[in-house]
């Protein structure tokens, strides 16, 4: 593997949620609660897993529907918005859990002086609390949430935003993600996008189609830092 064509990485982003954690077992199990508070029969966790990525909101029309793109009834919806948020902020972390060396990777990087963003369409509350029950917040300079902005990714808006509050160029950040959204999004906001191969994007797929090509694949976090490490390495020769 080689390392991105870039000539000074300033900051790394990263998605939440198939990127840092695996937090599908806590999602499906508030999408069960909330379709039987509704009376409706549960999903297969695999089913809720294929709808995550743009949103609370969002996934909570996937869920009543069983659709990917049907709204369901606003009452219905706004019924179940409100058990799910209650019940999800209630059981964020129950069985939610760092993918294998997630924190490794993140120490490595900081330990190369380079600030570290979440970049997430998880409400702003729930991401910030999750990273906190699991024992991650303090590594990131700045968490934003779906609901932080007017737009949220594929938008490249929070990501040129990260890049300006930290006050670097945003083609010297990277954005890390397992989704069509996190790449869109990376490559709208002339940054370089890194794929995770372990979430719940299926990034072979992704890469066939130039458009949601990454630019570096890896399968565990660490291998930021190793690829980073020569060139720094470099800079101070």
């Amino acid at each position: 593997m080689t390392r991105p064509a870039i000539e000074h990485v300033q900051a790394v982003a990263f998605d939440l949620d198939g990127t840092l954690c695996d937090s599908i077992p806590d999602l499906a199990a508030a999408a069960a609660a909330m379709r039987e508070h509704l009376g409706l029969q549960p999903l297969p966790e695999k089913v809720v897993e294929s709808y995550v990525g743009d949103g609370i909101g969002t996934l909570v029309h996937r869920v009543i529907t069983n659709e990917r793109d049907t709204l369901a009834d606003e009452a219905l919806w706004e019924k179940g918005f409100v058990f799910f948020m209650q019940y999800y902020r209630a059981h964020l972390s129950d069985f939610t859990r760092p993918y294998p060396e997630t924190e490794a990777g993140l120490g490595l990087l900081k330990s190369l002086g380079i600030p570290l963003v979440v970049i997430t369409n998880k409400t702003e509350i729930l991401a910030v609390e999750l990273l906190k029950q699991l024992g991650l917040a303090d590594y990131f300079s700045l968490i934003l949430g779906g609901d932080s902005l007017p737009e949220k990714k594929p938008s490249p808006l929070p990501l040129v935003h990260a890049a300006e509050v930290l006050g670097i160029d945003h083609a010297n950040m990277l954005m890390v993600g397992d989704s069509k959204n996190d790449i869109l999004a990376a490559k709208a906001a002339g940054c370089l996008s890194v794929g995770v191969t372990f979430g719940y994007g299926d990034m072979t797929l992704l890469s066939q189609d130039q458009a949601t090509k990454p630019d570096w694949l890896i399968g565990k976090l660490p291998e930021i830092y190793e690829n980073l490490q020569p060139q720094k390495a470099q800079d101070e020769n």
